[in-house]
Order: structure tokens, then C-alpha cells, then sequence
């Protein structure tokens, strides 16, 4: 059985059966494939007492060097399929891998894990020039908030000069309307001192007069 089965795996390069009878025919199919790298003779006669078609063999030994010749196991792949209709078993699919193939998952995931790190140094590069950007506003922030508060001081100084300027001005006007009151209050005192002695004569004339009437 397990004959047949080699035989048609390497004809149709993919054949479906149990999962059981699956991971024994890997077993199988990688030592035939380690057969067929090796190349000479006496391996050639011990794949033809296994594999049933003389045909298989020879492409089995002409095409292993290239397919086979840079991998060492892993010749064959297993995927599940699921459960048969009839007697619920489980089934899979087992076929060859190509070197070829596995290069170029390799390739893709060389260049998946480059495009992640361009991707995550263009993020840090991002963010450190977001910080930068930041940074520098609010330094440029911080140097209008200083302006501004020059700006105010110095049109506070200019309203204290202008109030002190404006003070001794009310002050000088001050004390002169005070220095003309005094002498207002000095004249007045004079004239009435002036008019006191004559006002007494006239007291004085009448009196006698009263007197000598």
C-alpha cells in the first residue's frame, strides 16, 4: 500500500488520505528523496524496489539535485482537510515542497521583516521630529509669552513716569492757588485792620456828640 501510495505521491507531485497514513508516507518520501540527491547506482536499485514505475524513478533522479540539492529534510508538506464523509476519519493533503518555493518564503519574509523596520524607524523618525516640532513651539511660545509681558512693564513704566510727571504739575498749581488765598486772606486782614481805628473815630464823633447834646 504504502508502495502505491510513494509511487503516486512522486507521479502526481500531491495525493489526499488519512492524516495516520500521511505522516508515515513522509517518512517514506524523504528517504526516497535522500536516495535520489545521492545519485549513484546502488541508490538507484533500492528506489526501484520501492516505487513500482521505472518512469518515477528516473524523474525522481533526474530532478532531485535541482529541486532537492540545498535543503536537507523537509521534503513534503501536510494539510489538513478536514473529516471524510463516510466514516468521519480525518483527512489531509500531502504534497511536495520545492526549494524553489521555500526560497521564496524566505524572500517574502526577509522583505516583510525589512518593510516592518523601514516602517518602525519612519515611526521613530516621525515621532522624534513630532517632539522636535513640539518642542520648538512651545520655545516659540514661551518667547512671545516674554514679549509680551516686556511689552506690558514697559507701557506700565510709561503710565508711572506719566502720572509722575502730571503729580508735581497739580502739586506746583496747588500750592500756588494756596500762596494767592494767603495773600488774599493777608490784604484782607490789612484793609480791615485799616478800617478798625476809623471806624472807632466814628464811634468815638458820636458819642461826644450825644454827650454834648
Amino acid at each position: 500500500m504504502f508502495r502505491n501510495m510513494v509511487t503516486s505521491l512522486f507521479k502526481h507531485e500531491r495525493i489526499r488520505t488519512t492524516d495516520v497514513k500521511a505522516k508515515e508516507l513522509r517518512r517514506w518520501a524523504d528517504n526516497l528523496i535522500t536516495l535520489a540527491k545521492r545519485g549513484d547506482l546502488h541508490a538507484r536499485r533500492q528506489a526501484l524496489s520501492i516505487v513500482r514505475e521505472k518512469e518515477v524513478v528516473y524523474k525522481l533522479f533526474a530532478e532531485a539535485a535541482e529541486r532537492y540539492g540545498s535543503v536537507s529534510g523537509g521534503y513534503t508538506r501536510i494539510v489538513k482537510l478536514g473529516r471524510r464523509p463516510g466514516d468521519a476519519a480525518p483527512i489531509s493533503l500531502i504534497e511536495l515542497v520545492y526549494s524553489e518555493e521555500r526560497k521564496k518564503k524566505k524572500k517574502t519574509k526577509k522583505k516583510a521583516k525589512v518593510a516592518v523596520e523601514k516602517k518602525q524607524v519612519a515611526e521613530k523618525k516621525e515621532a522624534e521630529e513630532k517632539k522636535e516640532e513640539e518642542k520648538k513651539e512651545a520655545a516659540v511660545k514661551e518667547e512671545v509669552a516674554e514679549e509680551k509681558k516686556d511689552m506690558l512693564d514697559k507701557e506700565e513704566d510709561a503710565d508711572k513716569e506719566k502720572e509722575a510727571e502730571i503729580k508735581p504739575e497739580s502739586t506746583s498749581e496747588d500750592s500756588d492757588d494756596k500762596n494767592e488765598e494767603q495773600t488774599e486772606t493777608f490784604v484782607e486782614s490789612e484793609e480791615t485792620k485799616a478800617k478798625e481805628p476809623e471806624a472807632k473815630k466814628v464811634e468815638d464823633d458820636a458819642g461826644d456828640s450825644e454827650v454834648k447834646e
